[in-house]
């Protein structure tokens, strides 16, 4: 299966996306594994650098990268903070581009939860006010959107399916 292409692009020989073909651009911008722990990190509520590195258990130039690569995209902000009697620090947080990101996350951890687990998943995402499950579809359908703060993440049961 495949999908359809209309009549002008059924010659895939004569056109070209790698150009801007958005897929390619998007792979570019998250193209390393910290990168895209990264931004699982900040739906999750991690803001500060420390915090990344722990729960990432990446060295701390590969999430310093990651984040400068992440900031100049526009994925994420830096937020100062001070705490008492320490120098001033940043803190991280997704802009609105970087919350459009959430399709893309639940999206691959759905599909992990469905081809690379043995039973269940170790977490599931769930709406927080009814704990229906949240779940990433193609549709040409109208639906309702959720937003990373209408999302409860919780541990499953170690049974099998």
């Amino acid at each position: 299966m495949a999908m359809e292409f209309e009549e002008r692009l059924r010659d895939r020989d004569s056109w070209s996306v790698g150009d801007g073909c958005s897929a390619e651009r998007v792979l570019n911008l998250l193209t390393t594994k910290t990168a895209f722990l990264v931004v699982r990190e900040c739906f999750y509520g991690t803001a500060r650098f420390e915090d990344f590195t722990a729960r990432i258990g990446a060295s701390a130039p590969a999430v310093s990268r990651a984040l400068k690569q992440l900031e100049a995209a526009g994925i994420v902000i830096r937020v100062p903070y001070q705490e008492q009697g320490s120098r001033p620090r940043d803190e991280y947080h997704l802009t609105l581009a970087g919350e459009d990101l959430l399709p893309v996350f639940l999206s691959l951890m759905q599909w992990g939860d469905r081809h690379l687990q043995d039973g269940r998943p170790p977490l599931s995402f769930v709406e927080s006010g009814t704990g229906r499950p949240v779940s990433v579809r193609v549709t040409a359908e109208a639906v309702v959107e959720a937003e990373s703060e209408d999302i409860e993440v919780r541990v499953n049961p170690l049974n099998v399916r």
